[in-house]
């Protein structure tokens, strides 16, 4: 249990770095997204390979159509995350990101019929009043960060789009729907990136190569096996309180180590948006 949880926590700080990355990579947010899906795709087949785990290609036809549609959310997901990091700060966009369980619970009496309470309507406000301190005057007057907040939002939106889509998937386990998502966000990439930015994907930088590697390989492959491992031996509240070191990392990492702007308004409005979804996982199923 306690090797389990170590490798949840790795997991988390390991993703909770991410924007570093990207904003040291000389690319687009596309090829960026590109890249990862393929790396972090391949790394996993590896892992699959050497330990000789099987995989259902039964499930995997099975869930085939829902899984193409979240791969390809997946990969619009990063584009606009990785855009957000662009424009604003970490700590923004990472923020930002993390609405899309407030997504998830607005459309979910939509798409999944599930009852939207008294409660649930509490949380959404919430959610709603610590993006408004997020983005704040500031971010109203400061054109890049405003952008940025929004393509965080985008982000979210694609993000809960996968959430809610992989709640039909039946009888498929988790290292397999990734990898599936994974190259299918590559392949579906792919034309997009060829049509818009030919082949700058060849000519990029050598300063940026060490870093697509590690968020390929790192961010992606690795973080997901550490994650897929840990779960397997960790209760479902376990691994969703464990899941709050991600946002809260970053903001660490984007206002002592970056020295990225972050004041009281923004750490108000993360309590919020992070406490509002806290309370709508745990509170809620009490």
């Amino acid at each position: 249990m306690i090797e389990a949880k170590l490798k949840n926590i790795l997991a988390m700080l390991i993703f909770g770095t991410i924007g570093v990355f990207v904003k040291n990579i000389e690319l687009s947010s596309s090829e960026i997204a590109l890249t990862r899906g393929i790396i972090g795709g391949s790394i996993l087949l590896i892992f699959i390979f050497l330990t000789k785990e099987k995989i259902s290609i039964i499930s995997i036809k099975n869930n085939l159509k829902i899984l193409c549609f979240s791969g390809f959310a997946v990969g619009i997901n990063w584009i606009f995350l990785f855009q957000s990091y662009r424009y604003t700060t970490i700590s923004n966009a990472t923020l930002s990101y993390y609405f899309a369980p407030v997504f998830v619970t607005i459309f979910s009496p939509i798409i999944l019929k599930e009852k939207l309470n008294f409660f649930k309507v509490i949380c959404i406000f919430m959610a709603l009043i610590g993006m408004g301190f997020i983005v704040g005057v500031d971010g109203i007057t400061n054109k890049r960060d405003f952008i940025g907040i929004i393509y965080g939002l985008l982000a979210a939106g694609f993000y809960a789009s996968v959430i809610l889509s992989n709640k039909f998937l039946k009888d498929i386990r988790g290292i397999e729907i990734t990898v599936v998502q994974l190259f299918v966000s590559a392949l579906t990439l792919l034309p997009y990136v060829l049509a818009v930015e030919g082949n700058n994907i060849l000519k990029v930088s050598s300063s940026s190569i060490p870093y697509i590697l590690i968020l390929g390989i790192i961010h992606t492959g690795i973080a997901y096996l550490l994650y897929f491992s840990s779960i397997q031996k960790l209760k479902a509240q376990t691994v969703a309180v464990l899941s709050y070191i991600d946002p809260v990392f970053a903001v660490i990492i984007s206002g002592f180590l970056l020295k990225e702007p972050l004041g009281f308004s923004k750490i108000i409005g993360g309590i919020l948006i992070l406490g509002s979804n806290f309370m709508n996982e745990f509170l809620n199923r009490k």
